[in-house]
């Protein structure tokens, strides 16, 4: 009777329940097989052969072998049960003499039963792909495979294993190969055992090319000392969609791409509005005690823009600026641009113009001034859009900014819209250029605001620059999701603006205040006399946009205070107080209206009549604002709020969680559990 005819007679037995005993007698017996191979091949590394020879090869005696031994009656001689564990190193085996390609490097780091099996990731082994000719790069893993540096494996799962089968394979076989190798000095099983607790998770992440602004935390300051502080306003919202993609993929982002302002004001917030577009917002502040220190208070400062009726918008004249480089093939890049394009166009009236220009290698006008009315023209041209060449980002911006011009509306919106992946790193002009000419066409009253797509090759330190010197705003957009809010719930925000260059400027009282400190807009600092200073540029307010800023202050006579009083200085601040002991501090807001050059002030003192005795009296909008700050200090680890544990967090936000039509607040909620389980698998 053949082996075939064996078998065939084994496989018509009815199945039995496998035996404990069995089952590690045939595990035991696969990795006998293993390490004869391993002993055989390990005679064979010892010759020196040079690379790009024919060795290793594969291994057909060896795997020959194996079989005969895996195969034998003794080893089928257990349950069919048992056999089934077998079959898999069989039939691997097998494919093994059969093909006689070269391994690749990273077929070798994965073979033998390291290419079987994999504990983490529960999926079959991957079908073995043709060889790379020796030149190329090492091809990256299949799936299923995760390699860790040089020598590292993970095992795969054999289909169908149980959970108990791959713990009996991890603490017996593996146990008792990695022991026999420590008695050999050999390296195979050594790889294995540094491979398996790794997830493939954390396997080496590929190049990450991202360029980011560095910065430093606002640091306490002693109100005797610098009383006033002094910055300018931000709408951006790219730093909470990128923080989210990064704890999406499983990684805390690094301090770097946190701006917490950016995080607070991604949010829609209710607050109260200016009554008409002549004083297109009014502040809203108010004093609570601070959560992240029992001995501090908050002075929480919040404006919400004029909302511009439809009836009453002005024309558009939009230039979408579009990265068609080779950098931008990948989906999440110029495919999900497309689709947001296209999800705005929507949100535009027929009487706005769009034009198109791409730039790669060269820029071109994909689309002259088109109305919207014709929206097939502009969607047949967005769909033509495809990827390749270098980035040549100047030159793009030229060619838009000349189209913008050409086509100027007055008294209407001019703006350009540049979407990219960030790559400016091929073309004539430096990041200074780039800034010089952005703030000169903003003086003719064409606006720029940017749109990051992807990672990998992100340059946000460039995009902010180019967003808050062109009179825009940058955003991120990671998903469809973030496109739909970014381009069509806040169309009219995005790129209608009430009022620009917004300056706040506070004013603490040194008889109530010792210290104060900033939370966030470290990148949008202003000096003193900038504020008045009417040359200075500073962010803009679009139809409806909100704006939070909140400063965490030490009262007077805190235990908490970090910063010693000045022995001469104490009894002038106290005269100085006057009347306003009953003060805080005194806001100062400055604005211009979009076709003024002339700032206009808004002024509100802070007293005990702002203030609220405990956070849980505050407003949802209050306290989920906070709670977002609190979130993006944790994850700057900032000192303030080091004592300030995640679910104190996640409790105070989902507490305020109140009318949420799109589920953004409580995306914020799995944002923290995702942030606290990262953080404490550190």
């Amino acid at each position: 009777m053949t082996g075939d005819d064996k078998l065939k007679r084994l496989a018509g037995h009815g199945l039995e329940a496998p035996r404990a005993e069995a089952r590690e007698r045939a595990v035991l017996a696969a990795m006998e097989a293993f390490d004869a191979a391993a002993d055989d091949e390990a005679g064979e590394k010892n010759q020196a052969v040079p690379q790009g020879s024919g060795k290793p090869g594969r291994l057909i005696s060896i795997a020959t072998q194996a079989w005969r031994k895996v195969m034998t009656p003794k080893t089928l001689a257990g349950p069919i049960a048992a056999a089934i564990l077998v079959l898999p190193f069989g039939g691997y085996f097998a494919w093994q003499m059969m093909d006689t390609s070269p391994l690749t490097q990273t077929q070798q780091q994965s073979g033998g039963i390291g290419g079987l099996m994999n504990l983490n990731s529960g999926q079959p082994a991957a079908t073995p792909q043709a060889p790379e000719i020796a030149a190329e790069p090492a091809p990256s893993p299949a799936p299923g495979v995760s390699t860790f540096g040089p020598g590292r494996v993970m095992l795969r799962q054999a289909p169908g294993a149980t959970g108990a089968a791959r713990d009996s394979f991890l603490q017996q076989g593996v146990g008792h190969s990695a022991a026999k190798s420590s008695r050999q000095g050999g390296e195979a099983a050594k790889q294995m055992v540094q491979g398996l607790p790794v997830s493939p998770d954390t396997a080496t992440p590929m190049e990450d090319r991202d360029r980011l602004e560095s910065f430093d935390n606002n640091p306490v300051r002693a109100v005797l000392e610098s009383p006033v502080s002094t910055f300018s306003i931000d709408v951006d919202t790219a730093s909470y969609a990128f923080v989210r993609s990064q704890l999406n993929a499983g990684r805390l982002p690094a301090p770097d791409t946190v701006r917490v302002e950016e995080l607070v004001n991604y949010f829609p917030y209710d607050w109260p509005a200016a009554d008409s577009a002549e004083q297109p917002f009014k502040p809203t502040v108010t004093v609570a005690p601070s959560p992240w220190n029992e001995h501090r208070k908050l002075m929480h400062i919040a404006i919400k823009g004029y909302d511009v009726q439809p009836a009453t918008r002005p024309q558009a004249n939009l230039v979408f600026l579009i990265d068609t480089s080779g950098s931008m093939n990948a989906p999440d890049k110029l495919p999900l641009l497309k689709t947001s394009f296209r999800l705005l166009l929507d949100k535009l009236d027929a009487k706005d113009k769009v034009s198109i220009v791409t730039y790669a290698g060269s820029a071109g006008v994909a689309l002259e001034p088109t109305s919207v009315s014709e929206k097939a023209k502009i969607l047949a041209a967005i769909d033509a859009l495809g990827a390749g060449g270098s980035t040549a980002g100047a030159a793009g911006i030229e060619t838009a900014y000349r189209l913008a011009q050409e086509n100027f509306v007055k008294d209407g919106v001019n703006r350009v819209m540049l979407a990219t992946d960030g790559d400016f790193n091929v073309g004539p002009s430096s990041d200074k250029d780039l800034k010089t000419m952005i703030e000169a066409e903003r003086e003719k009253g064409i606006f720029l605001s940017v749109f990051g797509f992807g990672r990998g090759n992100y340059n946000d330190q460039l995009m902010q620059v180019l967003a808050q010197n062109g009179n825009g705003t940058a955003a991120y957009i990671d998903t469809l999701g973030e496109a739909q809010k970014t381009l069509v719930e806040e169309a009219t925000s995005t790129l209608f603006p009430i009022a620009k260059d917004v300056k706040i400027q506070v004013e603490f009282n040194p008889a109530t205040v010792a210290e104060y400190r900033l939370v966030g807009y470290e990148t949008r600092a202003l000096n003193r006399e900038d504020f008045n200073d009417d040359r200075k540029d500073a962010g803009d307010i679009g139809s409806g946009h909100s704006v939070t800023a909140i400063y965490e202050i030490t009262p007077k006579g805190s235990p908490a205070q970090q910063i010693d009083d000045l022995r001469y200085q104490s009894d002038a601040a106290e005269a100085g107080a006057g009347n306003s002991s009953d003060e805080y501090g005194f806001v100062k807001i400055r604005y211009k209206k979009p076709d003024s050059d002339t700032s206009q002030l808004i002024t509100q003192p802070v007293t005990s009549a702002n203030e609220i005795a405990s956070l849980d009296q505050g407003s949802n909008d209050l306290r989920f604002s906070v709670a977002v700050a609190g979130f993006g200090q944790k994850l700057r680890k900032t000192s303030q709020v080091a004592d300030t544990g995640w679910d104190a967090i996640a409790t105070l936000a989902a507490g305020a969680r109140g009318d949420d039509p799109y589920g953004y607040r409580s995306e914020f909620l799995r944002l923290v559990q995702i942030a606290k389980t990262l953080d404490s698998a550190k």
